[in-house]
C-alpha cells in the first residue's frame, strides 16, 4: 500500500523533483560507504557524492527549462544540499575526521538561516541568496571531495588538502551567515520605516 502509493506520487513529479528526491537518496548509500573505510569504499562514495552534487545544478536547470518550478521543489531542493553535506560531516565526526566544533558551527548556521528565512517570509521580507552563501556552498563541495577520498593520492594528502578547502569554506560559512542577518535587519527596519 505504501510503496504503491509512494510510487504513484513519484510518477506524478516532474524530473526536476524526481532528482532531488534521488539526491536525498544518495545519501545513505554514501555514509555506509564511508562507515567501513577503505579506499575503494571512500572513491565509490565519493563518485556518488560528486554525481549528487552535479544533480542539483541539473534539476535546477530542467525546472527552469521545463516551467516544472514548484513549491514543493522549493522546499526539497535546497534541503536536500543541507541534507547531504551535513549527514556526510556528522559521519565524518565519527570517524575523526572533521573536528566537531566546526561541524556544528556549519550545522547551526544552516538551522539558524533556515529559521530566519521562514520568520522572514512570515512578515513579508525576501532574503535573497547572496553571493557569499553559494561561494559557500561551492568551498564545501569543493573540500567534500578529497576529505571523501580519505587516502593519500598520488602522494597528495587528500585528508589534509580536504581540511584546509574545509576551513575557507567555515569562514565563508560564518561570514554568510552574518550577512544574511544584516540582511533580515535592513530589510525589516526598512518596512517598519514605510510603515510609519
Amino acid at each position: 500500500m505504501f510503496l504503491s502509493d509512494m510510487k504513484q506520487i513519484f510518477s506524478k513529479m516532474g524530473w526536476a523533483n524526481r532528482i532531488t528526491l534521488m539526491r536525498c537518496g544518495a545519501i545513505i548509500p554514501i555514509l555506509v560507504l564511508i562507515h567501513y573505510p577503505n579506499i575503494y569504499t571512500c572513491w565509490i562514495a565519493m563518485f556518488l557524492f560528486l554525481l549528487a552534487a552535479i544533480s542539483d545544478f541539473v534539476d535546477g536547470y530542467i525546472a527552469r527549462k521545463e516551467q516544472q518550478v514548484t513549491n514543493f521543489g522549493k522546499f526539497l531542493d535546497p534541503l536536500a544540499d543541507k541534507l547531504l553535506i551535513c549527514a556526510i560531516l556528522v559521519e565524518m565526526v565519527g570517524l575523526g575526521w572533521v573536528p566537531a566544533w566546526i561541524v556544528n558551527i556549519i550545522i547551526i548556521r544552516e538551522l539558524a538561516v533556515t529559521g530566519l528565512r521562514a520568520v522572514a517570509a512570515d512578515k513579508g521580507v525576501v532574503i535573497a541568496a547572496d553571493w557569499y552563501g553559494k561561494w559557500k556552498t561551492t568551498f564545501q563541495i569543493i573540500a567534500m571531495v578529497p576529505l571523501l577520498i580519505h587516502y593519500d593520492f598520488m602522494g597528495i594528502p587528500m585528508h589534509l588538502l580536504g581540511t584546509l578547502i574545509l576551513y575557507i569554506a567555515l569562514v565563508l560559512t560564518i561570514f554568510s551567515g552574518c550577512n544574511y542577518f544584516y540582511q533580515f535587519y535592513r530589510e525589516w527596519r526598512a518596512s517598519i520605516k514605510g510603515s510609519l
